[in-house]
C-alpha cells in the first residue's frame, strides 16, 4: 500500500482526501504539527507528498525545500494560489506537480496515480474501472463497493464488467451470453437472465440499487 504524506491545514480538505484514497487503496497521514513537519515526514516515509502552500508556521515552499535536501520523494502542490507565478515557484522549489483548489478529487487521484507510476513503475490501479462508487479490478476480478469486497460468481462478474465498460450504451443480449459462454453449445436464453436477477439482488444486498436497467427486447444498460 503507498502511503501519501498529506501537509494541509483545511481539515475538512484533508479528511476528504484520505477518505478518497482509503477507495484507491493507499494509505493517508494527514501532518498534526505544522511547526515540525519535517520530522513527520521523515518518520513517516511517504511514497508521495500533497503540499498545501499556504500553511501556519512556515509555507509550502519552506518545506518542499526542506524535504528537498534529504529526500526525492514526489511532491504535488495543492493550492487556490493557482497564478503562473506560484505553479513556478513550486514547481521550481522541487515539486513534481501542481493541483490548483478547488479540484476534483478523480483529477488528483489520477495526478497521484500518474506521479506514482513515472517514479515507482507502478501499474496497479490503472486496471480499475468504476462506476457510481462501484469498483472492478480488471487483474484480480474484484468487486468494491464502499470498502466492502462484493462476493461475485465468475459470471456475476463478467456480467458487470461489460455493462459498466460500455455504460450508457445499450449491451445487447446476444454480445453478454458471447462474452460468458463463448461456445458454439446452445445456451438457453433464460440462464442470462437468472444471472442477471442473481446480479441485481446481491447488488441490492450491498445498497446498490437499480444499477442495471433492462432494455426490453434489446438489452441492458447502466447509466
Amino acid at each position: 500500500m503507498y502511503k501519501i504524506f498529506i501537509v494541509e491545514d483545511d481539515r475538512t480538505i484533508a479528511d476528504s482526501i484520505v477518505e478518497q484514497l482509503k477507495v484507491w487503496q493507499y494509505e493517508g497521514y494527514v501532518v498534526r504539527d505544522f511547526s515540525n513537519v519535517l520530522q513527520e515526514c521523515t518518520d513517516y516515509k511517504p511514497d508521495l507528498i500533497l503540499m498545501d502552500i499556504g500553511l501556519p508556521y512556515y509555507d509550502g515552499y519552506y518545506w518542499c525545500s526542506e524535504i528537498r535536501k534529504i529526500s526525492d520523494v514526489p511532491i504535488i502542490f495543492i493550492s487556490s494560489m493557482s497564478e503562473n507565478m506560484n505553479v513556478l515557484m513550486a514547481i521550481n522549489m522541487g515539486g513534481d506537480d501542481f493541483v490548483a483548489k478547488p479540484f476534483d478529487m478523480q483529477i488528483l487521484i489520477a495526478k497521484i496515480q500518474a506521479l506514482l507510476r513515472r517514479t515507482y513503475d507502478y501499474h496497479g490501479d490503472s486496471e480499475v474501472i468504476e462506476h457510481h462508487g462501484l469498483r472492478l479490478n480488471i487483474a484480480t476480478n474484484e468487486a468494491v463497493y464502499m470498502d466492502q469486497s462484493i462476493d461475485l460468481t465468475k459470471n456475476e462478474y463478467r456480467i458487470l464488467l461489460e455493462l459498466i465498460q460500455s455504460k450508457g450504451k445499450i449491451v445487447s443480449r446476444e454480445k453478454l451470453m458471447n462474452a460468458l459462454w463463448k461456445t458454439d453449445v446452445y445456451i438457453d436464453e433464460n440462464t442470462l437472465t437468472v444471472n442477471i436477477n442473481r446480479l441485481r439482488k446481491k447488488l441490492e444486498s450491498y445498497g446498490i440499487k437499480d444499477f442495471i436497467e433492462t432494455k426490453v427486447g434489446v438489452g441492458y444498460i447502466v447509466l
